[in-house]
């Protein structure tokens, strides 16, 4: 078992670099990326501007990982299976010596195999400094994470969270001091969504954007679409996403089926150009059942769309309810229905919203907002022993 290099940025790098070098951990980078995933990708094109050498590790990597094209900055592999085996014994010495060799001062990890194995070997072979990026409530968390997230609330030096939902997760939750946990937003580069705004159509498109999974509450949206279509005959229905759970999949053909929507609710799969799409959108619903922060939420509204989305996690630190979109119980197709009819019967507050929505992705969830709050707190880890 070996570190390995992925891209050929390993071989352009300069030999001598003076730069603080930053390791991102990651637990896997699969072919369809999450949010998590792409932070991760941006972050790490950001902070060689910043002052900053950056490498990404990863344990998996699918050869048509996107990842691999996204970003000039190093990715390695490290594979492995099970971390906690003779496996992963070996790869903790790999480990070690991956970080001495590169001069890797700062470790930052995403998930939970990451978080816990990677921090750990961090903290017990190296002097490098932790910190933990927390973007969900926990809903990936087995038995035995949550136990090791609360034997393991004074290993890292910083806890990064995506809102202020997560950073009090970590706290009451996880036990973690509040002192060291700090709340980042997801950033957002919102130029390409300048020429979103202006729609005039005869058709009413009310769009989603979302992997296919349970926890997103596509079937939800479909449950609401045929509330809403009652109304607004006219009226389409657009959900952009990777399929992740092909039988939650199924369901949601054959929900859409028996509700005679088969011809007005479209499931795009992935979509290459996510201005393009939001540009032919009127309102933007999110129907998640948990969430960390939605990177779509802020998409959305750097698009100058109104959002509708439940009220769960750090959504209601994004969507301002009644200025820019409106909140809803999660679960609740009504409600989701009758937020999105009121917005369609008042299309000049719907526009208002719009517009609200965009000048706070701009002025609070911008990229270099949040690359510069991510660094302030290296340095800071950095100046002190």
């Amino acid at each position: 078992m070996a570190i390995f290099a992925l891209n050929s940025a390993v071989r352009a790098r300069p030999e001598s670099n003076d730069m603080p070098h930053v390791l991102l951990v990651v637990d896997q980078l699969q072919k369809t990326l999450g949010g998590g995933e792409r932070a991760l990708l941006q972050l790490a094109s950001q902070l060689p501007g910043r002052g900053f050498q950056a490498s990404i590790l990863a344990f998996f990597v699918h050869p048509d990982s996107p990842a691999l094209r996204m970003t000039e900055t190093p990715i390695y592999q490290l594979p492995m299976e099970r971390t906690y085996s003779i496996e992963g014994l070996r790869a903790a010495f790999e480990f070690r010596q991956f970080i001495r060799q590169n001069k890797i001062l700062i470790v930052q990890t995403f998930f939970e195999s990451s978080d816990i194995w990677a921090g750990f070997v961090t903290r017990t072979t190296s002097t490098a400094k932790l910190i933990w990026s927390r973007r969900d409530m926990g809903i990936l968390r087995g038995g035995k994470h949550r136990i090791a997230y609360r034997l393991m609330a004074g290993v890292p030096h910083a806890v990064l969270a995506v809102s202020e939902k997560v950073r009090e997760h970590c706290i009451q939750i996880d036990h973690i001091n509040a002192t060291h946990v700090h709340t980042i937003y997801n950033g957002l580069n919102i130029e390409p969504f300048a020429n979103t705004g202006n729609r005039c159509r005869s058709e009413i498109l009310v769009v989603s954007v979302g992997n296919i999974r349970r926890v997103k509450g596509h079937d939800i949206f479909i449950r609401a679409a045929a509330i809403i279509a009652r109304q607004f005959p006219q009226a389409r229905f657009s959900v952009a996403g990777e399929v992740l759970e092909p039988e939650y999949f199924q369901e949601l053909h054959e929900l859409r089926q028996s509700l005679g929507l088969a011809d007005r609710f479209r499931f795009e799969g992935e979509v290459t150009d996510l201005p393009r799409f939001l540009a032919g959108a009127d309102i933007f619903v999110l129907p998640s059942r948990s969430e960390g922060f939605s990177n779509a939420v802020i998409e959305a509204m750097a698009a100058s769309l109104p959002v509708v989305a439940t009220r769960v996690g750090g959504n209601p630190e994004a969507v301002r309810h009644g200025m820019t979109g409106l909140l809803v119980p999660p679960e609740d197709p009504s409600a989701l229905a009758n937020a999105v009819l009121e917005l369609l019967s008042d299309s000049e507050r719907a526009n208002a919203m719009g517009e609200a929505g965009r000048r706070l992705a701009a002025s609070e969830f911008s990229t270099e907002n949040t690359v510069a709050k991510v660094v302030e707190i290296y340095r800071r880890l950095l100046s002190t022993p």
